[in-house]
């Protein structure tokens, strides 16, 4: 912010040149002789003397570039001139060669700055080189994270901060800042960065552009928390600023309970527009902490205001919750309906279509059909029920022709009721070869699996999404487990040299080391190795020099040498006496992370591990203090009983559904809480108004421990389905027309070996584990369902979580 001893609506500056004398590109400055200029400085004001000799070289294009800063400059108060050198004239500005591409910049007779003339490149430069130097106390540079995060901490409860990043000094985007850092320094504090390392610190997607942040750090009074960020959206320009900045002072949210259409506010002014919350007395603080939420993402968007049905004389709609207002002058008012905070954003950013109430419709809204609004995959199904899929990029099978694709060539085969060179796509329209389809043990659409030339054909148990079915088809295309056959090979695969391709789809590499007479363990780890085929690179070692490794590693054999190529390390597991599904167990939980991003697709991993979930919920990045926090705990064993997560809330929306079934509404972030699915259902909130530090966190969780906690909510015990129960299709058709249905077989993840005889159809069958599938595959109602419940209940108001 700008300091009391220089004010720059009340200073001039001396902007002072050396140049040549170029009079057609200079007709705009004016020229003063040295004794002239001199005798015209005075404290406190400005001007811009550029001493000239015949003999210079020439330099019109940057004078041209000059001329057009005069006026800019002028209207900052600060004003430029030229004066014409002679020869015999003694002035330490006149006469010297090295001086003559300098730039000097004066306040009085006082020298600030001296730039060279090539950093001065064009008028956007000059401007803002000028304007930075002047403004060197209340523009704060930084180069890194600490430095921004001490500016932070010393300016909470005092000011907020203008954080902005630029490419380099000089450029238009500079210019735009500095000429915001003018205006608006005595309010805020400017803080500006050219490091692109500093702006990835701060989660900034696009980091190619210049960016531009306020800081909301007024309101915080507690150091551990992390001042609110709103990044402005729009391209770095002067009135863009200008805009943002207005809607930073406006009000976060207004009470109104006048008509709509007669609301007028410093958004509609800059060309924004307004939602209005439609509340009731008897909601009305539900209402208000639902329309802060809403403020808070839509801020710098469209201004917010929470509208008194009851005191309001204007009929609106019984129906509508929303109203939303556009910022073109005469535009009708629209009366929504709106059950998802989500659709608001939506409507402002005009992402989506939303269905609009009409003033006169008296007609009562019309619900979809709940047997396909609760069911996520019906409705997704329903929504999207005529895009044509382009099914020609794949061979079609049937009956027929299945046995002698798959055998004679690696293939995927699709079965639905639709990636790699080496692999030949297929499909089997299960609706047209239901029999085919039941020998394969499929009864569900869709599902995907790998047959190999005389291999196990593997069901694929992952998301259906391009980077997951992608790393299972990779990840297959060597058999595990590798069987590594010297030492120095082994340490290429534990440095990840031996599959270094592969390495970005297996961060994880397992090595088993046995001595060649531990047959039963061997055969063990070859079969978890083959169970996990897909997921992870596992290889065996079991040569004479085996020692060699075991005791370069520390480990006992048996044992795995799990090899962790991020973080560059290998650790030994021993698993003596160890089975089959021991074994795949210890591999799972060595693929997990010790603080991990909870999203939809690994959820059900970590539930499996049969711990409550501690989980920190916050609206972006946490503060890497939070996570040094929950990692000095893990270490210390303080959180050996619980399963430490964060959910990142723009990552995965869903977790605002579920934080609105604990609280009823949304909290303010970051916020921790204990949720014990797996006994009792109790969920457990920690303190929002203690900072998140290893001392406070600590002495909450021995609360817990002690009983000395109550929850603030208690989940159902009862189980999460579908409203309707599963169907088999397949069973189905073929009782319609056979009268007797087919038999439904067990549900398996890998398969016996194909038969050679074209007619004899293999079949699926477990080989390794009796435990419910389901903890594998994910494609199945039960498999994550927690975070299913929780989108449904954002979406659909169910509180039954």
């Amino acid at each position: 912010m700008m300091s009391s001893s220089f004010n720059i609506y009340r200073v001039g500056i001396s902007f002072v040149m050396m140049c040549i004398f170029y009079k057609s590109a200079v007709d705009s400055l004016s020229e003063l002789s040295p004794q002239k200029y001199f005798s015209t400085l005075q404290p406190g004001k400005a001007s811009l003397a550029y001493f000239c000799q015949a003999d210079s070289p020439r330099t019109s294009i940057f004078l041209e570039e000059l001329n057009e800063a005069v006026k800019p400059l002028q209207d900052f108060g600060i004003s430029v001139a030229k004066v014409n050198c002679v020869k015999e004239e003694t002035s330490r500005y006149c006469g010297k060669e090295k001086d003559l591409m300098k730039v000097y910049l004066f306040r009085g007779n006082i020298l600030l700055r001296e730039f060279p003339t090539d950093t001065l490149f064009d008028v956007n430069a000059i401007i803002a080189h000028v304007l930075f130097a002047l403004l060197f106390n209340e523009v704060k540079y930084i180069t890194t994270l600490e430095d921004l995060q001490n500016i932070e901490n010393s300016l909470k409860g005092k000011a907020n901060i203008a954080f902005s990043y630029v490419r380099a000094i000089g450029t238009p985007e500079h210019r735009a800042v500095m000429e915001a850092a003018f205006v608006y320094g005595t309010t805020y504090q400017f803080v500006l960065t050219t490091e692109i390392a500093l702006l990835e610190s701060i989660g900034t997607e696009a980091i190619e552009n210049a960016h531009f942040y306020f800081f909301h750090c007024k309101q915080v009074l507690d150091l551990t928390q992390q001042c609110r960020r709103t990044l402005m959206e729009q391209p770095l320009a002067t009135l863009n600023i200008h805009r943002f900045i207005k809607t930073m002072e406006a009000p976060l949210l207004t009470e109104v309970a006048e008509d709509p259409q007669q609301v007028s506010t410093v958004h509609l002014q800059l060309g924004l527009p307004l939602v209005f919350i439609v509340s009731q007395q008897a909601t009305h603080e539900a209402d208000r902490r639902t329309a802060e939420w809403v403020a808070w993402r839509l801020l710098g968007k469209a201004g917010v205001l929470l509208l008194l049905r009851d005191s309001l004389e204007v009929d609106i709609p019984q129906h509508a919750n929303v109203v939303f207002r556009r910022a073109e002058e005469g535009a009708p008012v629209e009366f929504l309906v709106l059950h998802d905070t989500e659709l608001i954003i939506s409507r402002v950013e005009g992402n989506t279509h939303i269905e609009e109430m009409q003033e006169d419709e008296d007609e009562d809204v019309q619900s979809p059909d709940m047997d396909i609004q609760d069911d996520e995959v019906a409705e997704t199904v329903y929504r999207h029920r005529k895009t044509q899929l382009p099914l020609e990029l794949t061979v079609e099978l049937t009956e027929e022709t299945f046995n002698a694709t798959v055998v004679a060539s690696d293939s995927i085969v699709l079965f639905y009721a639709g990636c790699t060179s080496t692999m030949l796509l297929t499909r089997v329209n299960c609706a047209d070869w239901s029999d085919l389809c039941t020998k394969q043990n499929v009864t569900e659409f869709p599902v995907v699996k790998m047959y190999k030339e005389g291999k196990h054909p593997v069901s694929y148990a992952g998301m259906l999404g391009t980077e997951d079915l992608l790393k299972f088809i990779l990840l297959n295309r060597i058999s595990c487990p590798v069987n590594i056959t010297s030492v120095q090979e082994a340490e290429e695969y534990l440095s990840g040299e031996l599959y270094k391709d592969l390495i970005p789809y297996s961060s994880v590499s397992v090595l088993g080391l046995f001595s060649p007479n531990m047959t039963t363990a061997k055969e063990d780890f070859t079969k978890a190795g083959n169970y996990l085929r897909g997921c992870v690179i596992t290889g065996i070692y079991s040569e004479e020099d085996v020692l060699i490794l075991s005791n370069k590693y520390g480990a006992t054999l048996p044992a795995l040498l799990l090899a962790r190529h991020k973080e560059g390390k290998v650790e030994s597991i021993p698993f003596a006496n160890s089975r089959v599904q021991d074994i795949v167990q210890i591999v799972t939980n060595a693929l997990l992370e010790t603080f991990p991003e909870i999203t939809v697709e690994n959820l059900p991993i970590y539930l499996r591990l049969q711990k409550p979930l501690l989980i920190l919920f916050s609206d972006g990045s946490i503060n890497p203090q939070y996570t040094k926090t929950i990692l000095t705990l893990v270490k210390e064993k303080h959180l050996d009983s619980l399963t430490p997560c964060w959910l990142n809330l723009k990552n995965t929306p869903a977790g605002r559904g579920i934080l609105q079934t604990y609280f009823n509404a949304l909290p303010p972030l970051p916020l921790i809480v204990v949720v014990n699915l797996h006994s009792g259902g109790q969920v457990f909130a920690f303190p929002s108004e203690q900072a998140i530090t290893e001392q406070n966190l600590l002495l909450w969780l021995k609360k817990l421990e002690a009983g000395l906690e109550s929850p603030i909510t208690i989940l159902p015990a009862q189980e999460w389905k579908p409203p309707l129960p599963a169907y088999d299709f397949l069973s189905m058709m073929d009782a319609a027309a056979s009268q007797h249905p087919t038999r439904k077989e067990p549900e398996c993840t890998k398969e016996t070996n194909m038969q050679k005889n074209d007619k004899k159809q293999h079949e699926d069958k477990s080989t390794i584990r009796k435990e419910p599938v389901e903890t594998l595959r994910i494609k199945h109602w039960n498999r994550s369902n927690w975070f299913k419940e929780g989108d449904k209940s954002f979406r659909h108001d169910n509180k039954e979580l």
